[in-house]
């Protein structure tokens, strides 16, 4: 009898054990996910500011202003623009 005792303990401290080291992996992988959501919300946030600059960057007005404050380029007189057609223009008619 003493020895099924001591067999059921050492298979009851084995599984305690085993309870305690998953809800410890359990708890580790909950916080791994905690802060990687909040590295892609940081992420998502950044994206959007970068979004935002770009279109700034990129607005028509702000590229002809820096043209003609930095390159001294101008936009040219009607009579002297040509339109060239692509290729695509080209097959088609």
């Amino acid at each position: 009898m003493t020895r099924l005792n001591l067999l059921l303990l050492a298979v009851l401290l084995a599984c305690a054990i085993g309870v305690v080291t998953s809800q410890h992996k359990a708890r580790r992988a909950y916080i791994e996910l905690q802060a990687a959501q909040q590295e892609a919300r940081r992420i998502e946030v950044e994206w959007g500011q970068l979004q935002l600059e770009q279109s700034t960057w990129a607005m028509h007005s702000r590229i002809e202003k820096e043209a003609g404050s930095r390159l001294n380029m101008r936009v040219p007189e009607q009579g002297r623009i040509q339109v060239v057609p692509t290729q695509a223009r080209e097959r088609s008619h």
